[in-house]
């Protein structure tokens, strides 16, 4: 159940801070958006119905409302933070855009969705939190509820394989380095820690943040997320015909499932 939006919040400068915390981890972020709005382009037609899957405040539901002015989207997030900051600075953007509080590891979190099939499944930097378990059967899930010719793109970093340790070690060391304390501040960004203490200390987020502790009380989170193989044998066994990356840094990647 959604909480009541405290008052007083600048919905928009929290959405902002957030994309910037952001582009630390992930710098080729906007690539990767870009990337992925080019695909429904080529693939879908103008109007269609899109699930962005553990959404947070929605910055890809922004960009593909703002780009593909006849379609919808549905923002799916157990985070109820997340969800009111984009509630506050995104909206409904004229009712196109739906708001889902839903836990993408529940067996039942579809239910929370209603009657509804869709063209086009989209998430960035969020499928690492689930484990293997539950990512297998989210895929399968997605696989009954995408049209036929639908897509999924999912943007994250996708560990190499044991097959290719050289490029598993450059991309680690890359990684570190770049998502060190000592990196963001030579940048000038918050780190997702000082984020997050930004956001306790604003008194009006209490509630939200109680509400949170309570949702993500009991959830770990994995020390090595499935990696790419593991993604791609899952997306075959759900039902989708092909899997491939379409755009890769190092294992930062964007990749596509043809229903």
């Amino acid at each position: 159940m959604a909480l009541d939006a405290p008052s007083g919040i600048d919905w928009a400068e929290w959405l902002r801070r957030w994309d910037r915390q952001q582009e630390g981890y992930v710098t080729q972020r906007e690539a990767r958006f870009s990337v992925m709005l080019e695909a429904l382009a080529e693939l879908l037609p103008d109007a269609f119905v899109a699930l962005d899957l553990g959404s947070g405040p929605g910055p890809i539901s922004r960009r593909l409302l703002a780009r593909f002015p006849a379609a919808q989207a549905i923002a799916v997030d157990v985070d109820p933070v997340m969800l009111a900051i984009g509630r506050g600075a995104i909206g409904t953007v004229d009712g196109r855009l739906r708001w889902i509080e839903a836990d993408l590891e529940s067996p039942d979190w579809l239910q929370e969705l209603g009657e509804v099939r869709v063209d086009a499944v989209l998430s960035s930097t969020a499928l690492h939190w689930l484990w293997p378990e539950p990512l297998t059967r989210l895929y399968g899930e997605l696989g009954r509820l995408l049209r036929p010719g639908g897509v999924l793109l999912n943007a994250d970093h996708l560990a190499f394989a044991e097959s290719s340790p050289t490029l598993a070690r450059l991309s680690d060391r890359v990684l570190a380095e770049q998502w060190s304390d000592a990196s963001f501040a030579e940048r000038g960004i918050e780190t997702a820690e000082q984020w997050w203490g930004a956001v306790a200390d604003e008194a009006a987020f209490a509630p939200l943040l109680r509400e949170r502790a309570a949702r993500f009380a009991g959830k770990r989170r994995q020390h090595s997320p499935p990696g790419l193989d593991f993604h791609v044998a899952a997306l075959h066994d759900a039902g989708f015909e092909e899997v491939g990356t379409i755009w890769q840094l190092l294992s930062d990647r964007v990749l596509l499932a043809v229903r």
